[in-house]
């Protein structure tokens, strides 16, 4: 069963991200929004580590929130629009909000 877990807090101010990584499964995806984009800075070790679980075809985020906070996606991350987010929502059999 795939789960696409929705991930909107800062990598940098609580361990949300690496908790979902270690429960990912290989068919699961990946949703950065809000704050959570920040994963996605350059040089970053949270961009490292996403980059390390070769996440492609997997990681997403929301373009209204990469542009609100200055930033782009890198080539291993798809960035999608809200309709967009309701489409891939329908793709996994679960969606999983990290609150």
């Amino acid at each position: 069963m795939s789960t696409l877990h929705v991930i909107s807090h800062s990598p940098f101010g609580d361990n949300r991200l690496t908790s979902c990584l270690r429960l990912l499964g290989d068919q699961d995806g990946v949703l950065l929004c809000g704050d959570a984009v920040y994963a996605l800075q350059p040089g970053s070790a949270p961009l490292a580590t996403l980059q390390a679980r070769n996440l492609q075809g997997r990681l997403f985020a929301l373009e209204e929130d990469l542009q609100a906070r200055g930033i782009s996606a890198d080539e291993g991350t798809r960035a999608i629009d809200y309709p967009a987010f309701v489409a891939l929502s329908l793709d996994f059999d679960k969606v999983n909000s990290w609150l």
